[in-house]
């Protein structure tokens, strides 16, 4: 049986870390990825083949490749494009630099790797890619304006390059969470007062409920679930024989994506209103 090699980004924490270790245990080998060099450390000391990987850089995104390739010997099963963070705050009081960081981060270094990796799966005739993106890749709420837009990109450029990629052995897939587990909101709470005034914004008393929500302990959402809920649905998209466009994780998403396609916009925007 040929080995099952998978490169996996944003691996300190959370989603990317769960998934690298249940991959692992299912006999994956796995090359976990991180920005830091501390991440990086503790990876390998969990016995993972772990590389420096910041999809801020383009240098690094090479230097991490080929590292990949090197040891696989030029072949690469698959990649989960899963490093992101999340940018809170009123779309009208976000800077461009805010805007560029977001997108950099979520979307253009995902798409540049993902680009480098495309020749070495075309060559070989097969690969699976998977990207993670959220509820809020089909379904805005308030506050989270670029996050929001990050991944809805993220899905428009993934449903044309699965058309793309047709008959090619190349699939692709999106897993879309919800609330889950992780430090994603301890991360989205420095990006908050790194970029956005809040005592100058129209929204400042708004904003004293987000903040509550983003420095509060334990769940902040119901429904929440632990990040290995990724991983299983990572696993649906890697196992499958034709993998699915979309893997929708949380009953959040589900219903999201159901009331989508059922309600008039003005009834959803009520409902998303509510929610945020």
């Amino acid at each position: 049986m040929k080995e099952k090699t998978i490169l996996i980004t944003g691996c300190s924490s959370g989603i990317g870390r769960a998934t690298a270790e249940g991959l692992k245990a299912d006999g994956w080998r796995v090359f976990a990825s991180a920005r830091k060099s501390d991440d990086v450390q503790s990876l390998a000391e969990a016995g993972f083949e772990a590389v420096r990987l910041d999809v801020d850089d383009s240098a690094s995104i090479a230097e991490a490749l080929d590292t990949v390739l090197k040891a696989t010997g030029g072949t690469l099963t698959a990649l989960f494009n899963n490093a992101g963070y999340g940018q809170p705050g009123a779309a009208e009081d976000l800077p461009r630099a805010a805007l560029r960081a977001q997108f950099e981060t979520n979307l253009f270094g995902a798409w540049e790797l993902t680009q480098r990796v495309l020749p070495v799966m075309r060559a070989q005739g097969h690969g699976r890619i998977l990207f993670n993106s959220s509820v809020l890749g089909f379904a805005a709420m308030k506050w989270r304006g670029a996050y929001n837009a990050s991944k809805y990109a993220m899905e428009g450029l993934c449903d044309t390059l699965r058309l793309e990629l047709s008959g090619s052995g190349i699939h692709v897939s999106l897993i879309e969470p919800g609330p889950i587990e992780s430090r994603f909101r301890t991360n989205a709470l420095a990006k908050f007062l790194a970029h956005v005034d809040i005592d100058a914004s129209v929204h400042r008393d708004s904003y004293q409920k987000q903040l509550a929500r983003l420095k509060k302990e334990g769940h902040a959402a119901p429904f929440t679930l632990p990040a290995s809920a990724v991983c299983d649905a990572a696993r649906l998209a890697l196992k499958a024989r034709r993998p699915a466009a979309r893997y929708r994780v949380t009953v959040p998403t589900k219903v999201f994506w159901h009331l989508k396609r059922l309600l008039p916009t003005r009834w959803l925007d009520g409902v998303l209103g509510r929610a945020a």
